[in-house]
């Protein structure tokens, strides 16, 4: 008999208030996009009728419009985790609508599969090929994709024709055991696979929705002069310790993070004469890494997603025989597992909202309290790394808002796992030094110019000890943009 195919608006009735939903995909990619519509208009029509109905959702990371910005405009959300992007959601977040924990990405799985939030009810995965004996194939983007396949009572699929089937193959999908069975992950080097291309699912829990729908990857911001001088200093440093003898000839894996930062960091490396071809283990592949994978200088990628503007995502599909040699799409609990990435040597790369003088990064909230985004994947790079890079320009605003800070608002990376710290003024290694020596190293390699005396003169306030402090003036910089809407106005007793 096969598989159940159903419409979109029926699979939206198998979900009930208060279930607990498991979303595929990873960033936009990957993600449903039609039953989310269909759940949120029938969270509407509840909530026009007086009923209450709402949902847990647990997703890869952030995801599509479809998803957290319908869902989040339905008011259809009791609680969601862990990454998130999506400007309706983050609103309801911090207007305390919705619940909100966040978490390292490499660890929700087996939060999952550990029962630590109770059943997972329905899982909705976005699919290019499904089989009459339940073998699904993800599209673009994995996450947590098999883990949720394997504990939800019910799997939606969203079996996406815009995909090609000949996806398949590009995967490499596990789902690890759990304590006390746990073995090593046997991946070894960036290439290496230990999984199915498919995820193989009872076909009695199985309902299809057919569907043609693009994905909704649009373009990043273009590299501009601040942070192409990020990328420079970035690719200058590796080039430096490889002189020193401290990274390989053969160089290492590179993880860097989603946007603007990251691809002017890739093209620097790219256009670097003296960094050789170079692998990519990481979470997010995005259009810069397609651009060196074409052009032969990053030799081969491992990552959970492509997250990739659309027309990169065309010209991978019209020619996938010659991205799918080059590429693996895993689950993040792989692509982000510790054990990989202290094995492979991982160099990590990502953005930070403020550093302080210290060297701790606040990567998630504004001034402390409201959540921008999430400590995504990050955390799982910075402490495994074999050096962990934050970037960041070194001022926001027009210079109202000073990326360095005497104590960041919020602590997502703290002084013993970040090791190198770059804006468009250089480098600050930090790696042996003492916290004042970190605070003289920043300020006078990243800080912007505006800002420097006023550090300093913190710095020199600070009591007496291992880490010179002042707890009357380690805010004063966030206290005078509340109070003026410029970091430049601090007041340091």
């Amino acid at each position: 008999m096969g598989i159940k195919r159903i419409s979109a608006e029926e699979a939206a009735l198998l979900i009930k208030h208060n279930d607990h939903v498991g979303f595929s995909g990873f960033t936009h990619a990957g993600c449903p996009k039609v039953v989310p519509l269909a759940l949120a208009q029938r969270a509407a029509d509840e909530h026009a009728k007086g009923n209450i109905f709402q949902i847990g959702v647990f997703t890869g990371a952030s995801t599509g419009d479809a998803i957290d910005g319908a869902l989040s405009r339905a008011d259809a959300i009791k609680f969601r985790t862990p990454y998130q992007t999506n400007t309706d959601l983050r609103n309801a977040i911090n207007k305390g609508g919705t619940s909100y924990f966040d978490l390292h990405l490499s660890t929700l799985s087996q939060d999952l599969r550990y029962g630590f939030y109770g059943e997972l009810d329905v899982a909705i995965i976005e699919a290019s090929d499904v089989t009459d004996d339940g073998r699904i194939v993800p599209t673009c983007g994995v996450g947590m994709t098999p883990t949720i396949a394997k504990l939800a009572k019910v799997v939606i699929v969203e079996l996406n024709g815009w995909h090609p089937k000949e996806l398949r193959g590009i995967h490499d999908l596990t789902d690890l055991q759990d304590p006390p069975y746990r073995r090593e992950i046997p991946v070894y080097s960036v290439k290496d696979r230990i999984g199915k291309d498919y995820i193989a699912v009872d076909p009695e829990r199985i309902v299809v929705v057919e569907t043609f729908v693009s994905n909704d990857g649009g373009g990043f911001t273009p590299v501009d002069e601040i942070t192409s001088r990020i990328g420079v200093h970035t690719a200058d440093f590796l080039v430096d310790e490889m002189r020193k003898g401290v990274i390989p000839e053969s160089f290492l894996p590179i993880q860097s993070g989603v946007g603007n930062i990251a691809n002017a960091v890739l093209a620097a490396m790219g256009d670097h004469e003296s960094i050789p071809d170079f692998e990519v283990y990481t979470e997010v592949i995005q259009d810069g890494v397609v651009d060196l994978l074409e052009k032969g200088r990053v030799s081969f990628a491992s990552g959970g997603t492509l997250t990739v503007s659309n027309p990169y995502i065309e010209r991978i599909y019209k020619n996938l025989a010659f991205f799918k040699e080059r590429i693996v799409l895993r689950t993040s609990e792989i692509s982000n597992h510790p054990e990989v990435i202290r094995r492979l040597g991982i160099i990590s790369m990502n953005t930070a909202i403020e550093a302080d003088i210290f060297g701790n990064i606040n990567s998630t909230h504004i001034t402390g309290s409201k959540i921008m985004n999430g400590i995504g994947g990050s955390g799982d790079f910075t402490r495994n790394a074999f050096i962990s890079i934050f970037l960041t320009p070194s001022t926001a605003k027009g210079g109202q808002i000073s990326a360095f800070v005497p104590m960041v608002s919020h602590v997502d990376h703290n002084e013993h796992s970040v090791k190198v710290i770059v804006s468009e003024y250089g480098v600050a290694d930090l790696r042996g030094k003492s916290p004042r020596e970190r605070a003289e190293c920043i300020i006078e390699n990243c800080a912007h110019p505006d800002y420097r005396s006023l550090l300093y003169q913190y710095l020199a306030s600070g009591a007496a000890g291992q880490t010179p402090v002042n707890l009357y003036n380690a805010f004063a910089f966030h206290k005078a943009l509340l109070e003026t809407g410029d970091m430049r106005n601090a007041v340091l007793g």
